[in-house]
């Protein structure tokens, strides 16, 4: 689908200009091994602000997940918004996928920013990196908060969990759908009134431009 005539790149446009309205401005760094890490930052960082990094989980990117939020927390807080690696704009060639170098990767950013201390909200798969950031890096992280994150699971939960599968494959199909019937199947498994009758002309949309 064109771009001009995407809306989910429309979408896309809007959050950017939500986000630069509310102070942010896009940012990009090479972290010199391979990773590329993309974030939304302060225009200009306010050192009586306390720092607060919002980390996204499995889906688009950082913008779909934070956009509502953005407005009111920049009043009161220097906002960090990452990209994690393979969402958004931020990926890297080299070959660990766990949330522990998500982790690392995101407080490496933080270092490049020149930011020691800082607050970590992480939503979903973004709970299981901010406690890895709060277990790694506890000189930094002064406060955790997590949300819909299964960080006390064991095995015995997932296996009578609601997301039961039959392989890791099959689970990947579902978290990283690649058709419309997979998308349907994922928004029915995260959210409690998944939109009804969504046309597959936009689920497919959304996956060629965001997944």
């Amino acid at each position: 689908m064109a771009k001009c005539c995407s809306f989910t790149a429309s979408r896309n446009w809007c959050f950017k200009y939500s986000f630069s309205n509310s102070g942010l401005k896009s940012s990009t760094t090479d972290l010199t091994d391979g990773t590329i890490m993309h974030c939304w930052i302060p225009k200009n960082h306010k050192e009586k602000k306390p720092t607060l990094v919002l980390i996204h989980g499995i889906g688009a990117n950082a913008m779909w997940q934070w956009n509502e939020f953005i407005s009111p927390l920049s009043s009161r807080f220097n906002l960090y918004v990452p990209d994690l690696l393979f969402f958004g704009e931020s990926y890297t060639t080299r070959p660990e996928r766990s949330e522990l170098f998500q982790a690392q990767c995101v407080m490496r950013i933080m270092e490049v920013y020149g930011v020691k201390k800082m607050t970590v909200v992480g939503l979903s798969y973004g709970g299981f990196v901010g406690y890895s950031m709060a277990v790694q890096f506890p000189e930094a992280v002064e406060r955790v908060v997590l949300g819909c994150s299964g960080v006390c699971l064991e095995e015995k939960d997932m296996e009578n969990g609601m997301l039961q599968v039959k392989s890791v494959e099959e689970a990947v199909s579902i978290l990283l759908p690649q058709t419309p019937e997979k998308l349907r199947q994922l928004m029915k498994l995260s959210f409690y009134k998944p939109a009804q009758k969504v046309p597959s002309c936009f689920l497919n949309d959304f996956i060629d431009v965001s997944l």
